[in-house]
């Protein structure tokens, strides 16, 4: 039995977004992430107009306005690595800092904002795609549009085990607790005794998590798996499902033209 509960941000529901083909959503949700990396640093009308489009899809899929907002600000603090720019662009200074004699330059903070702001729109491009599109109609996508079938397979098997690797990383935690009983008042163990445990624990997950993969393939091996996940239900190009590629592609281009 597992205790893992891993499974995907699909949300079920019958608005205007979730029965297009999924190539439609998968190929749309890579245009608005390509036009987000190419908008110039300081075009701000056409970040607006990215995030417009987004509150838009999001809208229409009955997600709300700020669904895909909230969760996109996990993508912050990867923006740490960005923050030399603020110091190395070349410009006006605006600010000096009292520890470090480097100014932040006003081309600097544009940098800096727009890079927050092209990395905040494409990851809200894609919670919205995996939001209103089932994972397994997501990979079935992603082989069609002709991504390599050993890539497409190594996605899907990556997501679909991980909340196995996750419930043998418990079990281990659950047997390192069973072990290391207290009594009241005892001291902590060390960290170095923590550390050895620790160590102990990541090797024994990963000889788990190789003996375990070797089992799952070869019960794959014996129901037939050839390398390709099939799936029930077929998928055909509608006329709302072009009328879509067609929107996604004018407002990609009305977002470049915004961007100039």
């Amino acid at each position: 039995m597992l205790h893992s509960d891993l499974t995907d941000q699909y949300r079920p529901g019958d608005s205007l977004i979730h029965p297009l083909d999924p190539r439609v959503k998968t190929v749309a949700a890579l245009l608005m992430i390509l036009v987000t990396s190419l908008t110039p640093a300081g075009a701000w009308p056409a970040f607006g107009l990215l995030l417009l489009s987004l509150t838009t899809i999001s809208l229409a899929a009955r997600l709300g306005p700020v669904f895909a907002m909230k969760r996109a600000f996990i993508a912050f603090p990867f923006a740490l690595a960005a923050l030399p720019v603020l110091f190395t662009t070349p410009g006006a200074a605006l600010l000096h800092l009292p520890i470090v004699d480097w100014p932040i330059t006003a081309a600097g903070l544009v940098r800096f904002g727009s890079l927050l702001l092209r990395m905040w729109l494409a990851v809200q491009a894609g919670i919205l795609l995996t939001a209103a599109t089932p994972f397994a109609d997501l990979t079935w996508a992603l082989g069609e549009l002709r991504m390599p079938r050993p890539l497409v397979a190594i996605i899907a098997f990556m997501y679909r085990y991980l909340f196995v690797l996750a419930d043998e990383g418990l079990r281990l935690l659950r047997a390192r607790s069973a072990r290391s009983a207290s009594q009241p008042g005892s001291r902590r163990p060390s960290i170095a005794w923590q550390g050895r445990v620790a160590g102990g624990m990541v090797g024994s997950l990963l000889l788990r998590a190789l003996e375990r993969s070797e089992r799952v393939y070869s019960a794959m091996l014996a129901r037939g798996y050839d390398g390709q996940v099939r799936l029930h239900r077929r998928f055909s190009m509608s006329t709302l499902d072009w009328a879509a590629l067609a929107a996604g592609s004018a407002a990609a281009g009305l977002v470049l033209l915004a961007g100039r």
